[in-house]
């Protein structure tokens, strides 16, 4: 019978019971041994001291063995013809077969019947966390599946794209889950030492996790079934993009509010987080099911946090048999068509449940797809031009650089806000100078460099430096120990510097009125350096 290991636990575990018992009924302090039987007395009671020691144990054992076969024995009966019970492998057999893993560890209750082997594997279903601080609590979690690619790899510009002109409340509110979808340790390692090394602050801050799969994640993809046309490659390739995300958004289940599926080849407009998320917020009354802020394929699908599992579970039930796109389609379908209807009701009601937000967010960049040999020249016509500069009202200035700008992204244009300021590259002791007619009062100041299209082309190594007006004033304060201020050269003082590509601060009320204000570059850069945002607020 299917039963029977659940008997023979509980049998084993009625005979330690019986051990046990037999030991404590034994007489101890009734007739005085003789002196032969002594010897042969004190072996035995020592011996059934410690059989009583590892009766508990065993017993302790035993008890979450049969636990363990009760429910295992429900998942056999699921597969039996004649069984009448419908119970799965449950959440708490799930946790008791892998083990407690804690917060990180990825509990799906089905599971085990879409992807078997890990039965032999539990920790399969363990995220290898190689960098991150546990962020959870954001209202937007944005996830980012890479994979070795052949030709040329995207991530790192877009992963620039997505922080560029993020405001720190913003920074503070997001989580960006870069899951590197292999299993070789060496690549892994490498593709979250270029994260770290090209984003230290984010990966500090807990902004950004790079996250991979276990070994044992995947399955054997030999035994594959080439349908719809596909080559045996295509098939894998999709049936692996399938179980890449399913992985991401369960892992990204309770982080946030809202969970963005994009790719390692996409750029983000200027904004973009301010725009989805007021978005988000304006139509969470409706019953939508997902957002999309581009129309290419999966790139930019918004969905509530509390679907993820379902749609993850929906996934990996047919992971093997469709590409995940028309896999999203079929969710609709089973959720409001009705197979009475034609295909035009069904349409309508599927478009109920999708919502599309224009222009469009994020742009598809890639040439060479993650599918060896493929070439996808994929471009969304909604996606519009990018802004190159954000203009600001600047105080009257007289402007001079050390640095030769380039064609006609002059520095005077850059601060009337009628361009961005991108200068040849800057060499120690380069400048950038606003000198003001009169003193003035300048309450804070932000200078942002590079932009969406010249994303590295920012200053480094830089620092933002004032002249006051009043010398007894700032020779006070540089010589107040307690000064977070240095001094410079010619009665200037450093007040902030680039992080980033961002300077940004206040200007203490001391130091006030001031008669110029100054960038200065410290050391050589191998890049070209360009100021897409002056603000000198008064």
């Amino acid at each position: 019978m299917r039963l029977y290991p659940f008997r023979c636990g509980c049998l084993l575990a009625a005979a330690c019971f019986l051990l046990i018992t037999l030991n404590k009924s034994l007489p101890r302090n009734e007739v005085p041994p003789g002196p032969r039987e002594l010897p042969e007395m004190q072996t035995l009671f020592e011996r059934l001291l410690v059989a009583e020691k590892l009766g508990g144990k065993v017993s302790r054992d035993l008890i979450s063995i049969v636990d363990r076969l009760r429910n295992m024995s429900r998942a056999v009966n699921f597969t039996h013809p004649t069984s009448n019970n419908t119970a799965t492998i449950s959440f708490e057999t799930t946790r008791q077969l892998i083990g407690d893993r804690g917060p990180q560890t990825i509990l799906q209750p089905n599971i085990y019947l879409y992807m078997p082997h890990l039965i032999q594997h539990p920790d399969g279903l363990i995220p290898n966390v190689v960098l991150g601080q546990g962020r959870r609590g954001v209202s937007m979690v944005l996830g980012i599946p890479t994979v070795k690619r052949m030709k040329q790899s995207y991530l790192v510009n877009t992963v620039s794209s997505l922080l560029y002109g993020l405001t720190s409340p913003q920074s503070r509110d997001l989580l960006i889950i870069i899951f590197v979808a292999e299993t070789d340790a060496a690549y892994v390692n490498s593709t979250a030492e270029t994260i770290r090394k090209n984003f230290p602050k984010d990966v500090e801050s807990g902004l950004l996790e790079v996250v991979s799969p276990s070994q044992y994640y995947y399955p054997n993809f030999t035994t594959l079934r080439e349908t719809f046309g596909d080559s045996k490659e295509r098939v894998k390739w999709r049936t692996k993009q399938n179980l890449d995300y399913s992985f991401l958004m369960l892992y990204a289940q309770d982080k946030g509010t809202f969970y963005v599926q994009l790719e390692d080849d996409v750029v983000a407009k200027t904004n973009y987080f301010t725009d989805m998320k007021t978005y988000a917020v304006q139509e969470a009354s409706k019953p939508w099911f997902y957002l999309e802020f581009s129309q290419l394929g999966f790139i930019g699908k918004m969905f509530r946090t509390r679907d993820l599992p379902m749609i993850a579970e929906f996934f990996l039930m047919f992971h093997r048999d469709k590409p995940i796109d028309w896999l999203l389609d079929h969710i609709l379908w089973v959720k409001v068509c009705n197979p009475e209807k034609d295909e035009t009701d069904c349409n309508h009601q599927k478009a109920s449940l999708k919502q599309r937000y224009k222009p469009s967010l994020f742009q598809h960049v890639g040439l060479h797809s993650s599918l060896p040999g493929k070439l996808q020249q994929l471009k969304d016509k909604d996606f519009g031009k990018q802004t190159l500069y954000q203009a600001h009202n600047n105080p009257v200035a007289e402007l001079s650089s050390s640095m030769k700008h380039y064609q006609q992204h002059s520095l005077q244009r850059a601060y009337k806000g009628e361009d961005f300021f991108w200068a040849l590259t800057p060499m120690q002791g380069d400048y950038v100078l606003f000198s003001f007619p009169k003193p003035i009062h300048i309450s804070s100041y932000l200078f942002r460099s590079g932009n969406i299209e010249i994303i590295g082309d920012k200053f480094y190594n830089t620092t933002v430096e004032v002249l006051p007006s009043i010398a007894p004033v700032w020779d006070k304060l540089v010589t107040n120990s307690s000064s977070h201020l240095k001094d410079s050269d010619n009665g200037f003082i450093v007040i902030g510097a680039f992080e980033n590509g961002v300077a940004e601060g206040k200007i203490e009320e001391a130091l006030q009125p001031i008669t110029a204000l100054r960038l200065l570059v410290h050391s050589n850069s191998d890049v070209w350096a360009a100021l897409s945002e002056i603000l000198i607020k008064v």
